[in-house]
């Protein structure tokens, strides 16, 4: 099958979910354009492989770095946002502080850099804003207030973007993936179990994203729920 060369924005290539997504995109000859708070993470080069720096906490540096993408990569017609992180605990655990990020993070920059983007995006003859949600955008969890409310919110975000961009040429995709084999839970309570059917791989999340991409024009692919065979947690003392 003949795969049609994309110009990609992909947030959060670092590590984890963004860096297999990156990488998966740079195998089918995609130009990719990559971002993450420290861009020395990049350590090797690819000929088809742009990165910027973006802290995605701090919103005030968002259209400066979008219009300096669209200058650079006139091309660009996807994006795929898996930047995010996970904190966990009862509400009263969280500072205000705390609140504010993750939901800036997991959403609000995201709305932004949409915001930033989808006018040039409109004007393609086929472009694709692909959002990396969470199981936890389907069902609140306790100790998940917080988080929950962040995918919740980009769930809504993207329903609502989907009906708004039905007469043009933008396809909105959400992706809502369990757990995941990365680093996301080094910092957190609790993991995936040990044996493979007790999580995702970065690859099934990189393969879905594959698959809204070389769907045709006219196809929307609403959403992709995406679990382990058997899920099971882990909890580290």
């Amino acid at each position: 099958m003949h795969v049609l060369k994309r110009t990609i924005l992909v947030t959060g290539t670092s590590s984890g979910i963004g860096r297999a997504i990156a990488r998966s995109l740079l195998q089918q000859g995609h130009t990719v354009i990559g971002t993450s708070r420290d861009t020395h993470k990049f350590k090797s080069s690819h000929p088809n492989f742009g990165f910027i720096e973006i802290d995605f906490s701090k919103l005030d540096t968002i259209a400066t770095k979008m219009k300096a993408i669209e200058k650079q990569y006139p091309a660009l017609d996807a994006i795929v946002f898996s930047a995010g992180y996970g904190q966990f605990g009862s509400l009263e655990q969280f500072s205000f502080s705390q609140i504010e990020q993750m939901m800036t993070v997991n959403f609000t920059s995201q709305a932004l850099v949409t915001r930033a983007l989808i006018p040039n995006l409109k004007r393609k003859t086929h472009s694709n804003l692909i959002y990396i949600g969470s199981e936890a955008a389907l069902t609140g969890s306790r100790k998940g207030s917080i988080y929950c409310a962040s995918k919740f919110a980009l769930r809504g975000f993207t329903q609502a973007l989907r009906d708004e961009c039905g007469s043009s040429c933008v396809r909105v995709s959400l992706i809502n993936p369990g757990m995941v084999k990365t680093a996301f839970f080094d910092s957190l309570t609790f993991s995936p179990g040990n044996d493979e059917c007790h999580s995702l791989s970065p690859e099934d999340i990189s393969k879905s994203v594959s698959y809204i991409l070389n769907s045709g024009k006219n196809c929307v692919i609403d959403e992709i729920n995406l679990n382990p065979a058997n899920k099971v947690i882990n909890f580290k003392k």
